[in-house]
Order: structure tokens, then sequence, then C-alpha cells
């Protein structure tokens, strides 16, 4: 073996061993030696792309596990074992025998299942493997977010068309998997690293401007600091102050969001102000007690505080931000955050590692990962988990102060889906902020949200394209597909109804057009390509309803058009979506765009309109 890589290898080694030393008894340490030595046994003859001993992946990302994710002594085994099935002739029941139950099911779960055929990819299969584990344990998840996070860190080894797989991989996959698990630190690593090789030259030129920013900024952003550790100092707050540059990946993704360039992106940096306190009451009171002493000489941007302690994210982030002019006139985003906070923060669902804390978190998991399971031949198995979980979420709220949790850019429909189905299904508004809206309005953080509903509303065809949520999704999807399809495509030229008479075309592709009879295009087509033509019975189903639009022309008075309107509305239970009205010389002319079944429900809806006082000529006209 290369001296270099031995030496390397060995530091990682013993870096391990004296960590878990302070961690684990006499009895699980001689376990974990076992565990490399194992490991390194297996590999011995392997090599990696990059020419190093393959040794040196499988330590790397047991000293991942045990460094960063802080975990115990089976998952740091696992680490070390992590590739042995599956690289080597070796089996899971070896991996029970030699280490027992857990760490057989750990290494089970990172390893990658062989299939003659796969139900959906390999790639989907191997992630909706891992994901099902959480069922059990996060722990398996974890370590296969290590073992990503070091491939990533030496993905330059690798071929071009490799780079592009296993980035995008991460970037679609384990990236948004780390912010859902509250591994901010992981996260925006594998974030940066899977944009590196997806997109070079973009992330070498933002890389170089904010290191040239950073450079500019600098006398300015020391004099804030400066001036705000005196104001903490002069009240008494022991507290540390930390710059933190945004990352590459982070200030390409607001280029793209808001469409503009690096320049006119604000907050490339923040400012983290981090104290020490005892219990969640005293780091709520330190929090708002560096709050106010600032606001006392700092000017404060209007609606910029974001109280993510009082209201942590849902992956468990909490901190107090806000907004304040430096004596630039430019605004410094600072992050108040207590050490635990910062602690929790990198280490996410891990970091208060017992039952009851993780209970609650796996809950919605398990919940939706089987609810996404169950119905996955309704709608793509990944997009619902990315749905589900791989957005950042925004906090709404039912009138009675009950909080719903929902994905950044989520709307009153996925809102009223996350209530309940039915409530969903039946929608017909919102009020937010006690303003009437519709319910395909984007929501944000804050919002006060009350759905009203109609047994008789039904979902509308573009709602699908207004949720964010699986749950919404799986729910609409559903509907819609329960319900019958029309056989065939109406011709646009005649907008023909159930009840006219019809005649049928049959292209190559067996796709039947309906036209009327007397349509023009009919005539023609009939004349020319006669062998298309199909017998067809387009009846009514009280399913379908279709978009007509009549004219209305008569002598104006009063209460005129209220008589219409109910002619339509309550006689015929008929739904208006637009009327246009325009009274002249006293002459008035009407159009009326609703929907109906047939053909003999329009004819009724003209039949009647015309026996009102006033009315001289009714008729259907065509929908532009």
């Amino acid at each position: 073996m290369n001296e270099k890589y031995e030496k390397k290898i060995q530091a990682d080694v013993d870096a391990i061993f004296t960590l878990m030393a302070q961690r684990v008894d006499e009895k699980q340490m001689n376990l974990l030696h076992e565990a490399y030595d194992f490991a390194a046994y297996a590999h011995k003859d392997q090599l990696r792309k990059s020419g190093e001993p393959y040794i040196s992946h499988p330590v790397a990302v047991a000293r991942i596990v045990a460094e960063e994710l802080e975990l115990g002594a089976n998952p740091v085994m696992a680490a070390f074992q992590h590739d042995v099935v599956e690289d080597c002739p070796y089996s899971i029941d070896e991996i029970r025998e030699r280490f027992g139950d857990d760490v057989a099911f750990l290494v089970g779960v990172v390893t990658k299942q062989k299939k003659a055929q796969y139900d959906q990819s390999k790639q989907v299969d191997n992630f909706r493997q891992m994901l099902s584990s959480v069922q059990f344990d996060v722990r398996a998840i974890l370590v296969k977010l290590a073992d990503r996070l070091h491939n990533m860190r030496t993905l330059s080894s690798m071929r071009p068309d490799k780079q592009m797989k296993i980035a995008s991989e991460t970037d679609y996959f384990y990236a948004p998997l780390a912010n859902r698990l509250g591994l901010y630190n992981v996260k925006t690593e594998l974030e940066n690293l899977s944009f590196r090789y997806r997109c070079p030259r973009e992330y070498e030129q933002i890389e170089k401007q904010l290191a040239e920013l950073q450079l500019s900024e600098k006398p300015d952003v020391d004099v804030f600091i400066a001036k705000t550790k005196e104001i903490l100092e002069a009240n008494g707050i022991d507290a540390r102050i930390e710059l933190r540059m945004r990352s590459p990946y982070s200030i390409w993704r607001k280029m793209q969001s808001k469409c503009c360039d690096f320049e006119h992106i604000d907050s490339k940096h923040y400012l983290r102000i981090i104290y020490k306190a005892d219990g969640l009451q005293e780091e709520k009171k330190q929090s708002l007690h560096i709050y106010a002493v600032l606001s006392d000489c700092f000017k404060e941007r209007p609606c910029s505080v974001v109280n993510y302690i009082n209201a942590p994210k849902e992956n468990g982030y909490q901190s107090f931000h806000v907004k304040f002019l430096n004596p630039k006139g430019q605004w410094e985003e600072v992050h108040i955050s207590s050490e635990r906070m910062i602690r929790n923060n990198r280490l996410g669902c891990t970091a208060e590692r017992t039952e009851e804390n993780l209970k609650a978190w796996l809950e919605k998991f398990r919940a939706v990962l089987k609810d996404i399971a169950y119905h996955t031949n309704e709608m793509d198995y990944m997009d619902g988990v990315t749905a589900s979980f791989y957005h950042d979420n925004i906090m709404a709220f039912t009138p009675k102060g009950k909080c719903i949790v929902l994905p950044k850019y989520a709307t009153a429909l996925d809102f009223a889906f996350e209530i309940h189905t039915e409530v969903g299904l039946h929608a017909v508004y919102a009020r937010i902020n006690g303003k009437l809206s519709s319910v395909k309005t984007m929501l944000h953080r804050g919002d006060c949200v009350e759905i009203g509903t109609a047994e008789d509303a039904v979902p509308e065809a573009d709602w699908q394209n207004h949720v964010l949520t699986y749950k919404a999704k799986r729910s609409l999807g559903s509907f819609f597909t329960d319900r019958p399809k029309m056989e065939y495509k109406r011709c646009s030229c005649c907008h023909p109804l159930p009840g006219d008479e019809v005649v049928g075309f049959k292209n190559t592709e067996g796709q039947i057009t309906l036209h009327k009879r007397n349509c023009l295009t009919a005539i023609r087509q009939a004349s020319k390509q006669g062998d298309t033509i199909v017998a067809v019975d387009f009846n009514e189903n009280e399913q379908f309803l279709f978009p007509v639009r009549i004219c209305i022309r008569g002598i104006d008075r009063h209460h005129l058009l209220s008589d219409v309107v109910a002619c339509i509305t309550e006689q015929q239970n008929l739904s208006i979506s637009k009327l246009h009205t325009v009274t002249q010389d006293r002459i008035v002319e009407t159009t009326v765009d609703f929907e109906v079944h047939s053909s003999n429900e329009l004819k009724q809806a003209i039949d009647n309109i015309r026996r009102i006082k006033n009315v001289d000529e009714v008729a259907r006209i065509d929908i532009e």
C-alpha cells in the first residue's frame, strides 16, 4: 500500500477509535476493531477509481458517522461494513453472525439490491428501499447519507457522465433528504458539491464573485460586528459572532427563483450571534433580550423578524432571524441562536435522540411513506416523496389556531386537503386573513386560512396544477381517475353537445373526433375522407358539463337581468361562469357563459329565457 494512503487511512481509523472510546464500553470497542479488521480484509485487493485502497472509503464514511453525525457503535460498524456485501463475496448472514442483527439490518438497507427487473428503475427502487427503512430506524439513512457525502467529496476521480449521474441523484434526492432530516451542514455540502460537478463553470463564477464580495465588504462588515459586540458586552451578554457566507448553490438558486443576476441578490452573507443558555425558556428570554438591545441601536427592517424558536420548522430548525441597517445603509441579516440550537441544526433529528423526541418526527414520515407506497400506481413514487418532504415549509393557521405545516409556495387547496380530504374535494373558496380569496391562492407564513365548502362542489380540472403536497396530488389524482372519461374529442369549430346530431371521424391513431352533422368542416371531411366516418352515440352523462355561451337582446327594464340569471340558476340549477351586459338607447345586449349537460338542457334554457318579458331574441354563439 502507498505510504501516503496508509498514513491517511491510519489517521482516520485512530480518530474514530479515539472518539468512540469516549462513548462506548470495552465490549463495543472490541467489536469496532473487529468490524474495521473484517472490512480491511474483505476489501484488501480493491482500489477506488482514484487509485486509493478501497478501504479508505468505508473508513472515511465511518469517520463521518462517528464525528460529524455523532452516532453510536453499531452505525459506525455498519459504515465500516457498508460495501462488504455489495462488492465482496460475503453475505448479510455472515455480517449478522459476526456483528449482530442491528448491524446486519443497517448494512442491508444501504446495500443496493440486484434484481433481474426493477419496479421503476434501479435508482428509484434503491431510494424506496432506503426510505422504507425509516419505518424501523432512521440511522440507516444517516449511514447512507455519510456514504453519499464521501462519494461526493471524492467525485473528481469519476468520468464526467458518472459525475453527472451521481451529482443529479444527490441534488434530487440526497440533499433534500438531509434538509428534511435537519442536517443543514450535510445538506449544504451536498448541494454545493452537486452544483460544482453538474455546472462547473457557473459554480466557479459564483464562487469567485463571492470571494471578491467578501473581500470588498469586509471593512463594513467588521464595523458592524465590532459595534454589535460592543452593544452585547455593554448589556452583559456573553455571545460570539460568526460571519457566514451563503453557498454558491444557495446564491444560484436565488438567482433562478428571482430571475436576476448575482449583483441583485440580497443577503449574500449573514451573521450568527450564538449564546449559552440553560433550558428553552432561558433561550427564548435571551434571544428576545439580544434582539431588544440591538433593535435599540440599529434600525430594524419592517417585517423582517422570523421567530423559528417559538415556531420551529418541521425538521426541528430553531433560530431568531431579523435584519438590521448597518452604518453603510445596507441590511444585515442576523440569526440569534443558542449553542444547543446550533448543535441541533447540525445534527437534525438525531440531536436529542430519546425515544420521545424521535417518535413524533418519525410518525409523520412513516405515515406518508406508507400512503405513498400504497398509492404508488396513481402517481410517480419519487414525485410523491419530493412533494411531501423536500421543500422548505411555512406555517399557516386555522381560525381556531391549529397550525398546518405546508411546503413553501403551497396554496389554500393544499391547506384544505391537509385539514381533511373531504374539505379539499368540496372546497369552494378561502378566506385568507379575513379576505375572500380563490382556493388557488398561494399562502405565506403566518396566514390564517378558512376554507368554505359546499356538498355539491367538486374539484376543477386545473386544480392539479395548483397543489404541491402529496396528499392533495394523490386525492385529486384519485378523484379524476375514478371519474368517467370522455371517449371522444369534440371538434373546436362546432362544439357538439350530447343530444346533437353528430358524426365521428377516426384518425390513424384510433382517436374519434365528433362534429355536428351540419358542420362545414365535417361536410368537407366526409366528402374527401368518407372511409374515416364512424357511427357515434353521444349521450348525456350527469358527470360531464360543457361550456356554452348565449347572446340575449331585448328592451331594458327593471329586474330584466335578474330574471335571466334566475332562469338559468334557479329554474335549471346551472352555474353561470361569466356575464357581460351593455345597454344603449334602452336596448340591452347580454352574453352569458354557463355549463350544460346536453343540447336539450341548453334548448330548455333558451326557451325559458325567450319567455321572459321584454326579451326579443336569444341565440347560442361560439366561445372564442
